[in-house]
């Protein structure tokens, strides 16, 4: 039997990040532990390019630009989407998930969901980097190991 396994390893790797400017008292924080955690695997910052965009709905256009250029191996996408007072955090977050799953499927290069939907900013604090660990870093880690799988198959 055969068994493809994702090491976690940055070296080599070629990461995009794309990340969101609204809400970026925590989108920032996500950011910072995703650089933090390819660097502690053996990214060096040439290998890391970050995109900043307005806000969630844009980091599909840019994502799916850097996947599509044949540059990079993997593309990490970080947002912060927080519940208000309309249906506007449903649709936003509806749009954003259906979009980079979307990148995933037409470009092949991995893909990764980073964007944060919370009911409370409090929920947002505490995936970025308090009680809930850094949902960035999360993401850093997912991208290392699917840039792993994919050099494997």
């Amino acid at each position: 039997m055969k068994e493809i396994k994702g090491q976690l390893s940055a070296a080599g790797g070629r990461f995009a990040i794309v990340v969101s400017r609204f809400n970026e008292f925590i989108t920032g924080r996500l950011l910072g532990g995703a650089v933090d955690c390819l660097e502690r695997h053996g990214a060096k910052g040439e290998q890391i390019t970050v995109a900043w965009v307005p806000g969630s709905i844009e980091i599909v256009p840019v994502a799916k630009k850097l996947a599509s250029g044949g540059q990079y191996d993997a593309v990490i996408c970080l947002g912060a989407v927080i519940r208000g007072q309309t249906g506007h955090y449903d649709y936003v977050c509806q749009q954003v998930s259906r979009g980079i799953g979307q990148i995933n499927y037409e470009t092949g290069v991995p893909t990764i969901f980073g964007v944060l939907t919370c009911e409370t900013i409090e929920q947002a604090v505490e995936r970025a980097g308090s009680k809930q660990g850094n949902a960035g870093a999360n993401a850093a880690l997912s991208a290392m190991e699917m840039v792993d799988v994919m050099r494997q198959i």
